[in-house]
């Protein structure tokens, strides 16, 4: 088996994730500047020669959103299923991910294919009935914990993982936070989704098993769904939560945190995974 992690490359992007842009500001529109501004690319998830659906996110971490997206959709459910990746930039057309699978993995996608496109990693975009939206997951265990009396550590080391949302102000992010409050790992992306995706594909690659993730988005269903397919039983949202990801969180027995701020969280489901 190929190692995928060793990302072939054909094309060049030649800077990740920032473009510079001429720019005037109110009160002196004949004073020009440079600015920042991220990056917005039409990403296309091709499995073994057959399109799966296109994406906006931005260029970076490709192979773990690859990885991840695949996870998080139910699409594979081990990252040996992937035999290998390559990606493919056609610079303004867009970048492919050629993500090989196991012929008895990717048999098992073609029975259940969707085609979607998605503003920014929209998750529902394209589905075409009702009972697509809902994957049947098994109940999660109760196998993790966590104080939240370490949560405000976590928070205020997020926005570490926010290059280009330190230059640009325009990206999510995602971390990986073990039970002691530490950022093992974390992605950013201009869509939440695509955010998490590429964590989950760097859960994955790292192995990291204690610990829960934190979003700096809202938690939607998509974001609990896609967290309990890769069996995350704890999830905190910087942000609110929607009355279908608490539902989702009850059904599949996740712990799903919103409004995480400073000295501050509000339980919607299952605290019994948390102390403090």
């Amino acid at each position: 088996m190929s190692n995928f992690y060793a990302t072939k490359m054909m094309g060049d992007i030649k800077k990740i994730g920032t473009s510079e842009i001429k720019i005037c500001k109110k009160g002196n529109l004949n004073l020009f500047n440079l600015d920042n501004v991220a990056q917005e690319v039409p990403i296309a998830m091709v499995y073994n020669g057959i399109s799966h659906a296109v994406m906006m996110a931005s260029p970076k971490d490709l192979t773990l959103f690859a990885l991840g997206f695949s996870l998080s959709e139910g699409i594979i459910q081990a990252a040996d299923e992937i035999r290998d990746i390559n990606i493919n930039n056609y610079g303004s057309n867009g970048i492919e991910l050629n993500i090989e699978l196991s012929p008895r993995q990717f048999m098992a996608l073609k029975t259940h294919r969707r085609n979607l496109t998605g503003r920014t990693g929209c998750g529902i975009c394209g589905t075409e009935q009702l009972s697509q939206l809902f994957r049947p997951i098994n109940p999660l265990p109760f196998t993790q914990s966590f104080s939240l009396n370490y949560l405000d550590q976590a928070l205020s080391q997020l926005n570490t993982i926010q290059k280009i949302g330190q230059l640009t102000g325009c990206t999510h992010a995602a971390a990986w936070i073990t039970p002691t409050g530490e950022l093992a790992g974390g992605c950013e992306d201009i869509g939440r989704h695509v955010a998490l995706d590429k964590l989950l594909g760097m859960k994955s690659r790292e192995k990291w098993q204690n610990g829960a993730v934190l979003i700096s988005s809202r938690a939607s269903y998509e974001m609990v769904q896609k967290v309990a397919t890769c069996g995350v039983e704890i999830l905190f949202a910087i942000s609110a939560v929607t009355s279908l990801a608490v539902e989702m969180a009850q059904k599949y027995q996740l712990t799903l945190v919103g409004f995480c701020r400073s000295g501050k969280a509000t339980i919607f489901s299952y605290p019994e995974r948390l102390t403090g």
